[in-house]
């Protein structure tokens, strides 16, 4: 059965299994490409043809050329997670422009402590520069967005 590995959560797992039984009309534990294209579609996923038929083939691992749940769920995953990596790059970004308040590109170790502080209140000052010490890996005294993306990833 599946077992979370595409980095589901179990209410997307639910709800993906809710639409796909909902298409697999005649109940024999699989969906067409047409019908998965049609999902793709009722998503707002905008696919051509021929993407379509890689990532079919990128999933279908029996070769069937029809989706089983598992295969479903891996495919639906790409999408899902996808999104989710889009919007936390996102508000990132904007998390770090709030810091950046002079639009430099980067952001002080200084400011990362405060930051850090502000997450997390019981850090030490020694637990703090060791963080700083691990993501301002050139010793600039700054971090550039993807440092800061790397260590809030991290």
């Amino acid at each position: 059965m599946f077992d979370q590995k595409e980095g589901l959560d179990k209410a997307q797992v639910e709800g993906l299994r809710k639409a796909f039984d909902a298409f697999d009309t005649d109940k024999k534990g699989s969906i067409s490409v047409d019908t998965l294209s049609t999902i793709l579609r009722m998503m707002g996923v905008k696919v051509s043809e021929k993407n379509l038929m890689e990532i079919v083939a990128e999933v279908d691992e029996d070769g069937s050329g029809e989706l089983e749940f598992e295969e479903f769920c891996a495919l639906a995953a790409k999408f899902l997670i996808e999104e989710d990596e889009e919007a936390l790059h996102k508000e990132l970004k904007e998390a770090f422009r709030i810091y950046d308040k002079h639009g430099q590109g980067f952001i002080t170790t200084g400011t990362l402590k405060e930051i850090l502080k502000e997450l997390d209140n019981r850090l030490t000052e020694e637990e703090l520069d060791g963080i700083v010490d691990e993501v301002d890996e050139d010793g600039s005294g700054t971090l550039d967005f993807d440092e800061f993306v790397a260590m809030m990833a991290g």
